[in-house]
């Protein structure tokens, strides 16, 4: 094997990996400007100008926060949980085109990890397996609060697949093609699929709503019915993945 290839390959994931973060994290800061503006009020602003470094600012404290877990929770699989749901999260990032290929000592070099041709499976492939992490967090918790979210979270998440994949099927019949790459290519100018399935991508905008818990489809963090939500039991870094997930999904 290629050793350039191989050095190629880990700089691009690590590089990926530190934007999906980035990207996670300033969700949150945008959620949040969004909510406050909403609300007629300031939202995030005591960290940097406009409160633009608040989200590390939060990270670092969720980093060096107490780690805890429940003397009656299954402790392996209390950490296998948010394990998961990132791992499937940044995973899902790997067959994104990020951009043209660029050439480096006359070495191409493409922004993908991947180019595969069955892009648009993969994609709901490990965003599906996601769920598995929030069921194994709900129910290792020995919560049932935090059981019945993950539940929750885990029936919503399949039902609303279904319309998805449907919509993705008009998609795929335009394109003639899985791969995200090809797909991406065919709508250089004006050539965009929404123009040409605007009934398909408006299921497929609310059914993504409702993947990623979004309102009004946030019935697996219901405060009032469900304190938390699936990861009430959660702490410092653990608590972090279950977040940094559901933002990378909603980017993804």
């Amino acid at each position: 094997m290629d050793i350039a290839f191989v050095i190629e390959k880990f700089i691009l994931v690590t590089i990926i990996f530190a934007i999906s973060l980035v990207i996670a994290m300033y969700s949150t800061y945008a959620e949040r400007k969004v909510a406050a503006f909403l609300q007629d009020r300031l939202g995030p602003d005591r960290a940097g100008p406009f409160g633009i470094l608040q989200p590390l600012a939060d990270g670092l404290k969720m980093f060096m926060k107490e780690e805890i877990i429940p003397t009656n929770a299954s402790k392996w699989l209390f950490m296998v949980g948010p394990g998961l749901a990132m791992l499937t999260a940044c995973i899902g990032t790997a067959v994104i085109p990020w951009g043209s290929s660029i050439v480096v000592n006359d070495r191409i070099v493409p922004l993908q990890v991947t180019d595969i041709n069955v892009g648009i499976l993969y994609i709901f492939g490990v965003v599906s397996l996601g769920v598995y992490g929030v069921m194994i967090g709900g129910w290792a918790s020995n919560n049932k609060y935090s059981l019945l979210s993950a539940i929750r979270a885990a029936s919503q998440n399949i039902s609303y697949e279904i319309a998805m994949g449907l919509s993705i099927i008009a998609l795929l019949l335009v394109t003639n093609t899985m791969s995200l790459k090809e797909i991406v290519e065919q709508q250089h100018g004006w050539h965009w699929n929404v123009l040409y399935q605007p009934l398909g991508f408006l299921i497929f905008i609310i059914c993504a709503f409702a993947e990623t818990n979004r309102a009004p489809f946030d019935l697996p963090e219901c405060e009032t019915e469900l304190i938390g939500g699936y990861h009430t039991e959660y702490s410092s870094m653990k608590l972090g993945f279950y977040l940094f997930a559901e933002y990378i999904n909603m980017f993804v």
